[in-house]
């Protein structure tokens, strides 16, 4: 798996929450022989045990249940220890959601969008009545899992530390994840440990939310700017589906160029339906943007 990877002509990659622990004898191989190194891990890596599957959200630190935010401690820290192994110096978090378990706004916000499809237009008026509605469902009813979120962070950051690794809080592409969009700045400089964490920026997610008006991609990234530790760079199509090629899509890239710092973390973040190719290119247009 590796090996392809360099192939491509890479000699970093970031370790995702698809790496099933059967994968890692063989990666601790390549990594020892130096077929490539690794930059960053996200969170879970590897795979608890029994999943197979991509899982990211499997356990959340805003949870209500406390069974699950332990479990979310527990494997946040077995990914810490495994990148620190593997020499990465950035793991990337999700931060969890806001749940409901009556009249639930966010599944008719969904149906809203599903139906309107291509068709779809960020200024209807009774698409800002709905939005703004949802919005203010969700935010009277954060508070318990926003701080549970605080929380746990607050747990993991002296391991973090103590590992000489930081967390890159992700910005993520539904309405109800957290931090809301506009939290990550309160969020970060209220943390007991200045510079253990930072904001991560997931250039799909932002377009997404763009495109939802849920927030201004160039202005979401001035507001985060002094903050930023790390990319997952993709793009997004007309129809709103992300993870696509650079350049192939309707995001930016010189605008979000802005904001690269040399001691950054740059991913092209892609699935295994994306052919090598595509890949290629993309590399070949990310290389002129990055900082020397």
């Amino acid at each position: 798996m590796l090996r392809e990877v360099a192939d491509l002509g890479f000699e970093w990659i970031e370790l995702s929450h698809g790496i099933r622990v059967s994968l890692v004898p063989g990666i601790l191989k390549a990594l020892h022989e130096g077929v490539i190194r690794v930059s960053s891990v996200h969170n879970f890596c590897p795979l608890p045990a029994g999943y197979t599957s991509p899982a990211p959200n499997l356990y959340r630190p805003s949870s209500a249940d406390d069974r699950e935010r332990s479990q979310w401690l527990r494997h946040t820290r077995r990914t810490l220890d495994f990148a620190k192994q593997v020499g990465a110096r950035v793991v990337v978090l999700h931060l969890g959601s806001v749940d409901f378990f009556w009249f639930d706004p966010v599944k008719r916000y969904r149906r809203y969008l599903q139906t309107q499809g291509e068709k779809f237009a960020a200024e209807a008026p009774e698409y800002r009545d709905l939005l703004a509605k949802t919005l203010a469902r969700i935010r009277r009813r954060a508070g318990p899992y926003w701080a549970n979120v605080k929380a746990c962070l607050e747990e993991i950051l002296p391991y973090a530390e103590e590992r000489g690794l930081r967390l890159g809080l992700e910005n993520r592409e539904r309405i109800e994840e957290l931090p809301l969009d506009d939290g990550f700045p309160e969020l970060l400089a209220g943390l007991s440990r200045p510079g253990v964490a930072g904001y991560w920026h997931d250039a799909g997610h932002a377009q997404l939310k763009h495109r939802a008006g849920l927030l201004v991609h160039p202005q979401h990234l001035e507001q985060n700017a002094a903050q930023l530790v790390g990319f997952h760079l993709h793009d997004v199509d007309a129809t709103g589906r992300d993870h696509q090629p650079l350049g192939s899509g309707q995001i930016d890239f010189a605008m979000v160029a802005r904001f690269f710092r040399p001691d950054q973390v740059f991913v092209l973040e892609y699935g295994p339906k994306i052919a090598a190719a595509d890949v290629l290119e993309s590399r070949r247009r990310l290389l002129p943007l990055l900082p020397s």
